[in-house]
């Protein structure tokens, strides 16, 4: 165990050139460096946070969906049937003709009965509009806090007015109370979105999602480990700046506002290709790339962590081309899909978020 825990901790790959664990271990008094068992904090909140969720959706956000009148819709359950189950839960859930007509046959009921079964039972697991309502206003709030919090945060900090100053005196840097807050919270949220998808209705992007809170976590994880912190709060406060105006559109959206609706998402798109082909890849990418280069010099998870980075920018072109497309399609519809965002976003992972680390 020893030899794995000093293999996974190799200096040579997580720290610059004549830097040790060592010389982190024992700063001068009062001061303070990222380590690894500072992650461990982010778990007790983390349930903290869901806590909090669970109360703000029965207490706050239910009694909003009363008010703009999102009930619960009245969804036809399908009649217990143990084959069909089994067939549901274990093989396919949209069965093709001829699974249909084997079943049929077996069970001795019309193909029509069988396909309306199988509908009615792909409704039952499907949230209601009041749920996703409730979800959607729980991100809202937290994400517009938390980027709040990260602009004032950020504001009074040099890196964010001088890009260089996240690399001068690299790795000692001072990690300060409000830096240790602002990730802290951020990675209790992504672990507490993680525990909420097995209490929550099972959707069909399940293991999509769950693999990009995973991600999230390993990027800002990574990130802090690294005491890269001061470029990671920079890349988390970019992806901060749209997923609530995505949220509060979906908002609109499960109200029946359109026309708030369509204006949000607008807003929405012009912020998230401002942010992600603009200000991330002249802003960020430069200063991890190239200012840092000039600074530190390469090493080993510095060439990895600005991989990620890249990928991640890769990512973000898909996602701008996917909302580019539904925006172009609507424009021609004359009517925004939000439903088709989200689908996409989805499957593409959150919204065109949250991967977003050194967070995702």
């Amino acid at each position: 165990m020893a030899a794995l825990s000093a293999w996974f901790w190799n200096e040579r790959f997580w720290l610059p050139h004549n830097v040790t664990w060592a010389d982190l271990a024992d700063p001068a008094p009062g001061v303070e460096y990222p380590k690894a068992g500072h992650l461990l904090s982010a778990l007790p909140l983390a349930l903290g946070i869901f806590a909090v969720r669970i109360f703000f959706e029965r207490y706050i956000a239910g009694p909003c969906a009363s008010i703009l009148q999102i009930q619960v819709e009245l969804s036809r359950r399908a009649q217990p049937n143990a084959v069909l189950e089994k067939v549901f839960t274990s093989i396919t859930k949209s069965p093709d003709s001829r699974h249909l007509e084997g079943l049929s046959k077996q069970l001795d009921w019309d193909v029509r009965k069988v396909q309306r079964w199988f509908r009615h039972r792909r409704n039952q697991d499907k949230p209601s509009t009041r749920t996703k309502f409730c979800e959607s206003m729980w991100r809202f709030t937290f994400y517009l806090c938390i980027f709040i919090y990260g602009i004032r945060f950020l504001w009074q900090s040099l890196w964010m007015w001088d890009t260089r100053q996240c690399w001068y005196n690299y790795p000692y840097q001072v990690l300060t109370s409000g830096l240790y807050y602002y990730y802290i919270t951020e990675l209790a949220f992504y672990w507490s979105l993680m525990f909420s998808q097995f209490t929550d209705i099972k959707r069909k992007d399940f293991l999509i999602m769950f693999v990009h809170h995973l991600a999230t976590v390993s990027l800002i994880s990574f990130s802090y480990v690294n005491n890269m912190l001061r470029v990671g709060s920079l890349v988390m406060c970019i992806h901060d700046s749209s997923d609530f105006l995505l949220e509060v559109a979906k908002l609109a959206n499960y109200a029946k506002y359109q026309r708030s609706c369509d204006f949000l998402f607008v807003v929405f798109s012009m912020i998230f290709f401002g942010t992600r082909l603009i200000i991330f890849p002249f802003w960020i990418l430069n200063t991890t790339l190239f200012e840092s280069w000039e600074i530190i010099g390469p090493y080993p998870s510095w060439w990895l962590f600005n991989s990620l980075l890249l990928v991640l920018q890769v990512l973000h072109m898909l996602w701008s081309y996917f909302i580019a497309r539904i925006a172009f399609k609507a424009i021609m519809r004359g009517k925004v899909s939000l439903r088709h965002l989200l689908t996409n976003e989805s499957s593409a992972v959150n919204g065109c978020r949250q991967n977003e680390s050194p967070n995702s």
